[in-house]
């Protein structure tokens, strides 16, 4: 609403005349319908004046509406909080996944790596000679073995001893094997 028009509206709503009110701000009736209609504005006292006979604040007489401005900011405000948080708490489920992946990781890891040595130390290697030649032989519990210097034939006889029993039958059978033939294991 243009100032003219609220001029108008107020000064109806007070129950005053165009001279009335031209008499309260000390101008004509003439001034005032001018204003009314737009063709002229009052100058900063007048306006100090105008807010006084019609009861308003200046803001009011200009129509400036304060308070939705600040509803409106208040609104806005209110919506980036909104936003804030949700972006917040998005990073917290992010970061929350991400600990529970990496507790999970190094869970795993401990775990295999247990499992791992576990396994390194249900192997044994053996150090064993027959005559001058002297072989290192390497077995695990699962009935896997190595052989450095055997030929093909000691590999097969080796593997023919090895079997899903104990850790500690498989080297009682490779140390009897090397003692049957003349040799001996540490």
């Amino acid at each position: 609403m243009k100032l003219g028009e609220n001029i108008l509206k107020l000064r109806k709503q007070q129950g005053l005349s165009q001279e009335q009110l031209g008499e309260k701000v000390n101008v004509t009736r003439q001034t005032i319908s001018n204003w009314e209609l737009n063709e002229t504005t009052p100058n900063p006292e007048q306006l100090k004046l105008l807010s006084k006979a019609l009861n308003v604040s200046i803001d009011e007489l200009l129509n400036n509406d304060i308070k939705s401005t600040l509803e409106e900011k208040v609104s806005n405000t209110q919506r980036l909080a909104g936003i804030i948080i949700t972006i917040l708490k998005a990073i917290g489920v992010l970061l929350l996944v991400f600990i529970i992946i990496g507790i999970i990781g190094v869970v795993s890891f401990i775990s295999f790596r247990k499992e791992t040595d576990s396994i390194v130390s249900e192997s044994r290697e053996l150090s064993c000679t027959i005559d001058t030649n002297k072989y290192t032989i390497s077995i695990s519990k699962d009935n896997f073995y190595s052989c450095d210097r055997c030929d093909e034939e000691m590999l097969d006889i080796l593997g023919s001893l090895i079997n899903t029993e104990s850790m500690e039958k498989n080297v009682q059978k490779i140390e009897d094997y090397f003692l049957k033939n003349g040799g001996t294991c540490e």
